[in-house]
């Protein structure tokens, strides 16, 4: 049966330099996340060997950096992100940015992450 998840309710951890997410629901399979991230902040540059992601900008601007090169995604526009692809997010703005992270097969459950820096 389905309940209801909010940011109030989901498990919560940090990462990176003082980012947020909130897990919204993790199986195997699948996950769904909410993540935020302050102004002048960026992930690691890494990839996947199994997870396929897709990361959907709510609020703000991100740049991701795939395979070195950036690519801008605005608010209210997503972008997939394929396994063995090496990328990583940045937030090169004055603001927070919101976004939601679909990963198939969950990353976090399979340890399915290499840090190339």
């Amino acid at each position: 049966m389905g309940r209801a998840v909010d940011k109030n309710s989901a498990p919560h951890y940090y990462w990176g330099d003082k980012c947020s997410s909130w897990i919204l629901m993790s199986r195997d399979s699948l996950s769904v996340k909410i993540e935020t991230m302050p102004a002048g902040t960026r992930e690691t540059l890494h990839y996947h060997s199994l997870a396929r992601q897709f990361f959907f900008v709510v609020k703000g601007t991100a740049v991701f950096y795939i395979e070195g090169e950036p690519e801008v995604v605005n608010e209210q526009q997503g972008i997939l992100i394929d396994p063995m692809v090496k990328h990583y997010i940045a937030n090169e703005t004055s603001e927070p940015i919101d976004f939601i992270l679909v990963s198939q097969p969950d990353n976090d459950s399979t340890n399915d992450r290499t840090d190339c820096e």
